[in-house]
């Protein structure tokens, strides 16, 4: 008797593996099927783009009313200490020590949704951070192909008008983004990498009550998450607050049950995430980001998990071609649970910018970490130093 249950439990088991394999072999092709149409359909406008050049259309106007755009990122990262591992630790994107990657290469789709209109968004991903931005559900860590964002936009045509978003987008915590062209440093933050998520699936709305004041509401499936093995749903709230051209306020706040990094059990997680902007001369722009988030009996001693942090950054635009930016950051994971270390962690970023034919950003880069942990080169040092240099290409 007990031989015919373990043999029936081992067939359910083969059978939810060979079901497991399937679906993951299925999401893989249905991506690549995605990005192969859609690399058709791009190439298509380009050949269509150059048989009419002679008319009313050209490439551009292509690229406009497709709203298509590609763009490509990689860069070189070299480690002071030369870590055994070969690994930059507490990075996320650019954690290879001492090697190039291509760290980025995207192909967009966009269209604005006009007031009683439709708008959408599909975004595809592949390279090196690809990996570390799958949703769960759409991909694992050695899939280097990701569909970070594919969403529809609907603006109704109330007061001034209520927009509605249905899909997968980038989440709307922290001051800076997944592609580095559109940040001030190379390198993402400690807030960026351990605070806050990358992605939603889910739904938006959104609606401005005035030229200065937006809110926005969201349910979606969790942090990161493609499909949602709970049965409740994160909530999430932003306001913006425009005083002037000069200063800008966005607060995000974000509650749901989110599973436990290290035992998978889900437990209620807030998270408040603050992003300020002034901009005090012409040239200068500051920015302050905070975030505070806790986790409810997640901390190794049963209790409460807590971990929170601020960056400051400051960018100055000697010209038009050249500018520079330094970033100081602290975060402290107070239980380990979001580094695997009970830490506190500071940061010191300086990242001069070049900017070549308005298409390619060039930014070498020094970036000085310590802890009050042994967490760098193999968990022997408190500190690590990196060089890098990154390329940024927009077309």
């Amino acid at each position: 008797m007990r031989r015919e249950t373990g043999l029936k439990i081992d067939l359910i088991n083969i059978a939810i593996t060979e079901i497991t394999n399937k679906e993951d072999m299925m999401r893989k092709t249905l991506f690549r099927i995605s990005l192969l149409f859609m690399m058709i359909f791009a190439f298509s406008a380009f050949a269509g783009a150059e048989e009419t050049k002679s008319g009313s259309m050209t490439i551009d106007d292509i690229k406009k009313s497709l709203g298509v755009s590609v763009y490509v990122q990689g860069g070189y990262t070299y480690n002071f200490k030369d870590p055994d591992s070969q690994q930059n630790e507490l990075r996320v994107f650019d954690h290879k020590a001492n090697s190039f990657t291509v760290d980025l290469a995207q192909l967009v789709f966009v269209k604005d949704a006009p007031t009683g209109g439709i708008g959408y968004k599909l975004k595809l991903s592949a390279g090196e951070t690809a990996k570390f931005i799958h949703a769960a559900g759409l991909g694992t860590s050695d899939d280097t192909l990701d569909l970070t964002e594919a969403f529809i936009d609907y603006v109704a045509p109330l007061g001034n008008g209520l927009k509605l978003r249905l899909g997968k987008f980038v989440t709307m915590h922290g001051a800076e983004v997944i592609e580095a062209k559109d940040n001030m440093n190379y390198s993402r933050g400690l807030l960026f990498n351990f605070a806050i998520p990358f992605t939603h699936t889910g739904f938006m709305a959104s609606y401005p009550f005035s030229d200065k004041v937006t809110g926005s509401l969201y349910v979606v499936n969790g942090w990161d998450n493609f499909d949602d093995e709970g049965s409740s749903k994160t909530l999430g709230l932003s306001a913006s607050v425009v005083p002037s051209e000069q200063v800008s306020l966005i607060l995000n706040l974000m509650n749901g049950r989110e599973p436990d990094l290290a035992t998978g059990i889900r437990s209620t997680r807030f998270l408040a995430d603050f992003v300020g902007t002034v901009k005090p001369v012409k040239d200068l722009t500051v920015v302050i980001n905070a975030d505070y988030a806790t986790q409810k009996d997640s901390a190794p001693d049963g209790g409460d998990a807590k971990w929170y942090g601020i960056a400051g950054y400051a960018k100055y635009d000697f010209s038009d071609l050249f500018s520079a930016t330094i970033r100081a950051e602290y975060f402290k994971d107070e239980d380990g649970v979001r580094t695997g270390t009970a830490q506190k962690v500071k940061g010191i970023t300086i990242t001069p910018e070049f900017r070549i034919a308005k298409a390619i950003i060039v930014r070498p880069e020094f970036r000085h970490d310590w802890s009050d942990k042994k967490v760098f080169d193999s968990g022997n040092e408190k500190n690590q130093d990196t060089l890098a240099l990154g390329v940024m290409y927009t077309w």
